[in-house]
């Protein structure tokens, strides 16, 4: 195995993981065909990611639609994605295209036709990078036929685009149209509906004094927001600021345009804090005297708030909800629309309009309550009622509306109410309505009194008839949120690790081959820690208990139609044993079918398919040792194996069955279609004994399979042709090291790929000719465990099943892989399951097994990996974790596994108790035991309604639990320096991981770090923990926070946490470390070194010289590795013998680190927080010198020393730009026996890995691929490779995986012209790259 501290280890090669599941912005709308329906989703993520998923139904008879989000494509773009719009370009149908800007300097276009992504056009406006004058932040465009987009940049610079298309149909895009404003800040921007008028923009911006303004006000001057529409005048093609208002909103943030041309009012709406602004040229309102008038005016409605808002227990002001996020959905009536809005606290609402009979005025609004979701980025509505809500942290749900029609059920406010308060407020205070709204609306009192006076008014019964026109009760402006949705259902989810903060790989398990990765991740109550397990995703779809370990499972597939463009589901599953055969049908659920089904159930079956073509049933075939039972129309034939004779291995398809003897002989049989038999064709001796055969699957429009595959006991796999003319003639022959196991063909669009199962444990991959049926020189091999293989298609095969052509490859001692991509680009990877797999498996479709059960399993979309996602820890953000080894010391010695300590911490939230004591539940039971208590004592026939509906509510299915399921965000303190956390100890072992005790910390007090250590004085492991109180994250200095470091003792046959004692010290710590049997704290920018004492940790040595506050530590030996917060790396050295630091090397480049981690004694990793991973080594004359530090920093310099700093500093082996913040790594392996890599997870939740080359062969030929690719390779926003891997600093020694795997993207003829290059074939080049990702994984 190549190590990390090997020479060839200045080269890696970056390979990813799993990408970001962090979403910059969303979109909706019909990219790939004119009839999805606004059914496709479009994403940009960070990293430089773009995806499209589409929205599918399936609807089986008497089941429920199930509704899940399926990947259409991936484009990788090697740049920052900033923003995009959907764009429906005129003349093109009813079908989007994407617009995107990105740090590139362009701004793209690109064209996702039959689920392909196309750029039609890069045009280049600017430099290259993020910049506050630089275009690319905001974007939108014309509603109607798209054209013209707006691209804006966050201070001075617009630029308009005219979009049209050529004589031949292509769009075209013209040259930019300049919309600058100087001493400008542009908040968002929206394109309004002005029908097939000239093209609006609205922009919400703000424009500061100059400097002359500022010193004629004397330094404070008031800058308000404004709308403003910029107008693009197509006749005479220039841009001009046509119309621009002030906007009364406080802290107004969020745009969204109201339909218009006709179908609706048009304007925008501003959203800012407490209230919902309408802002329009022109409003048509209603008067007192119910006519209507023309007047330049705003509507304003306030948002319900919650209860406990309204109400604290800690009598303070409440803090102004923001509303953060809008959208706006059409409904199929026209002049029907409505808007949902989303607060910063996560609270979603609905708003509906109140037009004009013409449907061009807006007479009121109304905000009502809907749910309370996770904060997300952006809301998207389809047509056929979903919402996609893509997550600000955590995943991405998508949710189906159960009911929309809410005004007046939930907590409602109108406009009218809203006006009204406003109006008296100014007559209260003297002044006109123009002056006092003003301050109405910034006042952060006014929308919490607005929400009193009207429940005051619903109390006393007054108004009802001035507020509602119809009578009816005045809804409640108030409302409690809940954990349980009420008005949508989560359908779907794509699952996210963002934030990610931490990474650590292991077998902690335990009973598991391969280690598992743990990931500290979430924000809030959405705060998770996940294992995930290297593989495919996979979803568990049901589990049958078995009366024993089988040896085979086949699955049945149901007749398919002639038009039918998917395969059909699975009808039979066949469990094969030692001497029996169960067979299973498969419907609602999976039972047994009692007479077998006509198959023979007291044998083991060798093979079993079902037969027929296309729209035709042929019937089922079973090979069992025996002979062949064909079971067709109620009726069964045999076919009864000769004398003595015994079949040992056999296969089927649907038209061709192939059996094995003992000794060699092989006979062939094939389904007639006339007569519909099952007829013996040929037979033919080997001369070898057979110990494997597949016939694969029979390719689309065809009879019959043109080859089959045998594999012999001597260790080679033959290829015989099934043709008319040459049954049974051997084709090619293949040479293994060990004996073939099972073989399996699969057929591509191109080529047939035989995959061979050893009993050495490895696998192979063969190309043959679908001609002649040769196999090909080079095969790629694999090792996948120790024990033999069983490989099998799937029932989908090519062409693919619901997107993902699978192969499975089974691990018979731990784990089943699957196969997937084709030809051109194909990867194996284990099933992210923790099911044993100890017998033999022939898994057909998507069905595999372990044990002594059957488990049923889907595939997830290809790139995502498996794993298993723990609930919430309990509501506040993890922030660190150690091992506590359990196995040593007092009363943990009875543990045989180790037990893991983790602790979370939440800024400007409070702890449990906290929350508690200012009301807060949102499980809703305090407030329906309050409302129980309202109501008379006496109506006992109610009080049984309810004990029933509670007693059935109990008894709800677990799906439909986690359907309903959501967080809700806790009520936010009103003074900095507020946190909530606590201390948590875990099992990792098991199926998951289960928390055994949690301890409470203090108020305001928040757990930092923790790490495990073990003082000489003490024989176990402990828990030590840095926390601090009432820090203040960004005033620091300001801020003097009371840090304490606590150390905790496992007790309890180690599931409870003791504290031992608690050592006050002068600054936040934020790093501890194990060192030489005692603990080593970075307090603030000391380094100091902790002694176990009685009733405190005593102070032995400290090393004060450091420039900044220790972020990072870890120790080897007698070194110390410390990363400082703002100034990069140190090497310190411990001197035993005089008790003392001594400062080994320093950085020379200022590093602001965010983790670090030891690749061998003189080389650390280093991440920062501009995104770059860079590896250091210490100077080899270093090695053993060093510089003494003052310790105490008061001695005199003589008068000759020099002021030069003469430390000596560490050289810099390899940087790379990641693009995002590296949070977490370490060095692990994460297979057996496979090769050893610098594992490393983003804030993001992408998780990549650096894996040194062992070769210089190996580092010339990528060093060569990469050159070469970052020519051919599309350049999807025109950012170019290097220059985007090199954003802070020149790319050093680091290789990009990506751009490499962007080779199997290429044209045949850009891969020749590359591979010509090389030296190399395109084979070669292929088998490289997938060998070194299986060197890996």
């Amino acid at each position: 195995m190549t190590s990390l501290n090997h020479e060839s280890a200045l080269k890696l090669l970056d390979i990813t993981l799993k990408p970001s599941g962090a979403i910059v912005q969303s979109a909706i709308g019909d990219f790939t065909t004119e009839q999805s329906l606004q059914n496709e989703i479009a994403v940009l993520r960070t990293g430089g990611t773009m995806e499209l998923y589409r929205i599918t139904v399936e609807e089986d008879d008497g089941v429920d639609p199930t509704v899940s989000l399926k990947l259409v494509t991936r484009m990788e773009t090697r740049s920052i994605l900033r923003c995009m719009t959907v764009v429906r370009l005129s003349g093109g149908g009813k079908r989007d295209v994407l617009a995107v800007g990105s740090d590139s300097g362009c701004v793209t276009v690109i064209d996702f036709e039959g689920g392909v992504g196309t750029v039609l056009h890069n045009s280049e406006f600017g430099k290259v990078g993020c910049r506050r004058s630089t275009e690319g932040q905001y974007i939108a465009s014309d509603p109607r036929g798209g054209r013209a987009i707006l691209i804006s940049a966050v201070e001075k610079r617009k630029l308009v685009y005219v979009l049209n298309r050529d004589s031949s149909g292509k769009p075209t895009i013209a040259s930019p149209l300049e919309a600058h404003r100087s001493r400008t800040i542009v908040l968002d921007v929206v394109g309004l509906d002005n029908g097939y008028d000239n093209p609006i923009f609205g922009v919400l911006e703000m424009q500061y004094p100059d400097m002359d303004g500022l010193e004629d006000s004397g330094g404070a001057a008031t800058v308000e927001r404004e709308i403003a529409y910029y107008e693009l005048d197509l006749g005479l093609n220039h841009v001009v600021r046509r119309w621009a208002k002030n906007v009364v909103v406080p802290k107004s943030n969020v745009l969204a345009a109201l339909p218009g041309g006709g179908d609706g009012p048009g304007g925008v709406l501003v959203c800012g804090e407490n209230f919902v602004e309408y802002l329009h040229e022109t409003i048509t309102t209603s008067n007192p005297n119910n006519s209507t008038q023309q007047q330049q005016q705003r509507m304003v409605c306030a948002i319900p708030r919650r209860e406990i808002e309204t109400t604290r227990a800690d009598g303070g002001s409440p803090k102004p909800t923001l509303i953060q996020n809008i959208t706006i959905h059409k409904q199929k009536k026209r002049g029907k629309f409505f808007a949902l809005l989303q607060t910063e606290l996560g609270d979603v609402y609905k708003l509906s309009f109140l037009l004009s009979s013409e449907r061009d005025a807006v007479l009121s609004m109304t905000i009502s309550y809907l749910d309370t979701l996770p904060v997300s980025k952006d809301l998207n509505v389809s047509k056929k009622g979903m919402l996609f809500a893509s997550g600000e942290f955590g995943e991405h749900g998508l949710y189906q509306f159960e009911r929309i029609d809410i005004e007046g059920v939930t907590a409602t406010i109108t406009s009218r109410q809203t006006i009204a308060a406003s109006a008296a407020a100014a007559d209260s205070s003297g002044k006109t309505l123009e002056d006092s709204e003003y301050e109405f609306y910034h006042d952060e009192r006014s929308a919490i009194k607005l929400c009193l006076d009207i429940e005051s008014q619903r109390e006393s019964g007054d108004g009802n008839e001035e507020n509602n026109d119809d009578g009816t009760k005045i809804p409640s402006a108030v409302f409690t949120p809940c954990n349980k949705l009420k008005n949508l259902r989560k359908v779907d989810a794509l699952q996210s690790l963002s934030p990610a903060i931490g990474i650590m790989v292991g077998e902690l398990a335990g009973g598991e081959v391969s280690p598992q990765i743990y990931t500290l991740c979430g924000r809030g109550p959405t705060s998770t820690l996940r294992i995930l397990r290297h593989g495919a995703a996979v979803t568990e779809l049901a589990v049958s208990d078995l009366p024993g370990t089988p040896g085979g499972i086949f699955t049945i597939a149901g007749q398919s139609t002639s038009d039918s463009t998917t395969p059909p589901h699975d009808k039979y599953i066949i469990v094969s044993f030692k001497d029996a055969t169960l067979v299973l049908s498969v419907g609602t659920t999976v039972e047994e079918v009692k007479d077998g089904g006509g198959l023979v159930t007291n044998a083991p079956t060798l093979a079993c398919s079902a037969l027929g073509g296309e729209g035709t049933d042929g019937g089922i075939v079973q090979v069992h040792p025996g002979g062949v039972r064909h079971y067709h129309s109620g009726s069964a034939k045999q076919w009864h194996c000769p004398g003595l004779s015994r079949i040992h291995v056999a296969s089927a398809n649907t038209s061709q069955v192939l059996i094995a003897f003992t000794g060699g002989q092989i006979i062939y049989f094939e389904l007639d279609p006339h007569s519909g038999n099952l007829t013996e064709v040929h037979n033919a001796e080997l001369g070898v004994e057979v110990c494997s055969m597949d016939l694969g699957i029979v390719p689309a429009g065809r009879t019959r399979s043109a080859f089959a595959a045998v594999g012999c006991r001597d260790n080679t796999v033959k290829v015989l042709s099934l043709l008319s003319d040459s049954l049974l003639i051997q084709k090619s022959r293949t040479v293994l090291q060990s004996r073939p196991h099972s073989v399996c063909l699969q057929r591509s669009s191109e080529d047939i790929w035989l995959t061979v199962g050893m009993d050495d444990g490895s696998s192979i991959r063969v190309s043959i000719d679908p001609i002649t049926g040769a196999a090909a020189s080079g095969s790629n091999q694999r090792f996948l465990g120790a024990a033999s293989r069983d490989g099998t298609a799937g029932h989908g095969g090519f062409p693919t099943h619901d997107g993902i052509a699978l192969l499975p490859a089974v691990d018979l001692a731990a784990r089943c892989y699957h196969r997937y991509g084709d030809d051109r680009s194909a990867e194996l990877r284990p099933v992210g399951s923790r099911r044993d797999v100890p017998g033999g498996v022939r898994a057909g479709g998507d069905c595999g097994h372990g044990g002594e059960h059957a488990a049923d399993f889907e595939c997830g979309n290809p790139g995502e990996s498996g794993g298993e996602f723990q609930p919430a820890l309990r509501g506040s953000a993890v922030y660190a974790a150690a091992d506590v080894s359990a196995g040593a010391g007092g009363e943990c010695r009875r543990r045989a596994a180790a037990v893991a300590g983790g602790v979370e911490s939440d800024h400007n939230d409070y702890n449990a108790d906290g929350k508690q004591s200012l009301g807060f539940d949102p499980t809703g039971k305090q407030t329906a035991k309050k409302k129980k208590s309202e109501d008379d004592a006496m109506d006992m026939d109610e009080d049984d309604d309810v004990d029933a509906n509670s007693e059935e509510s109990e008894e709800e299915e677990d799906e439909e639990v986690q359907s309903r399921a959501t967080t809700v965000r806790g009520p936010v303190p009103l003074t900095p320096g507020t946190w909530g956390g606590c201390i948590r100890l875990l099992d990792p072992s098991g199926s998951g991981c289960t928390s055994l005790d949690v301890v409470e910390l203090e108020k305001n007090e928040a757990a930092l770090c923790c790490c495990s250590v073990r003082f000489h004085s003490r024989g176990e492991s402990l828990l030590a923990v840095g926390t601090a109180t009432g820090l203040i994250p960004r005033g620091a200095k300001k801020s003097q926070p009371v840090a304490h470091i606590i150390l905790y003792r496992v007790i309890l046959n180690g599931d409870r946490l003791q504290m031992l004692h608690r050592t006050k010290v002068e600054a936040p710590v934020l790093a501890l470390a194990h060192f030489q049997g005692r603990l080593l704290a970075g307090v603030g920018g000391t380094l100091r070194l902790y002694e176990m004492g009685k009733k405190q940790l005593l102070r032995k040595c400290e090393y004060r010289s450091l420039p900044s506050v220790i972020k990072t530590l870890q120790t080897a030996g007698d070194r110390a590795y410390i990363g400082d917060m703002l100034h990069g790396m140190h090497f310190i050295r411990y001197d035993t013998v005089q008790d003392r630091f001594v400062s080994q090397a320093n950085d020379k480049t200022s590093r602001c680190v965010t983790c670090q981690e030891l690749i061998d004694l003189n080389t650390v990793a280093v991440g920062d927080k501009f995104g770059n991973i860079s590896i250091l080594r210490l100077p080899r004359a270093s090695d053993s010198g060093g510089a003494p530090a003052n310790p105490t920093n008061s001695a005199t310099r003589a008068l000759w020393e020099s002021r030069q700093d003469t430390t000596p500093k560490l050289e810099l082996i390899c940087n790379y730009y990641v693009g995002e913040i590296v949070t977490g790594m370490t060095r692990a392996a994460l297979v057996a026996g496979g090769a050893e890599a610098l594992i490393y997870v983003t804030i993001t939740g992408r998780i990549n890995a650096l894996l040194p080359f062992g070769s210089r062969e190996d580092t010339e030929f990528y060093q060569q691929l990469e050159l070469n690719l970052r020519m051919e390779a599309e350049r999807v926003t025109g950012r170019d490779p290097c220059s985007y891997r090199s954003y802070y600093a020149p790319i050093r020694h680091i290789m990009d995986g990506d751009l490499c795997d962007a080779y199997a993207l290429l044209s045949a003829d850009q891969q020749a012209k590359i591979a010509e290059k090389l030296d190399r074939s395109v084979g070669e080049i292929m088998k490289k790259l997938e060998d070194t990702r299986n060197g890996l994984l």
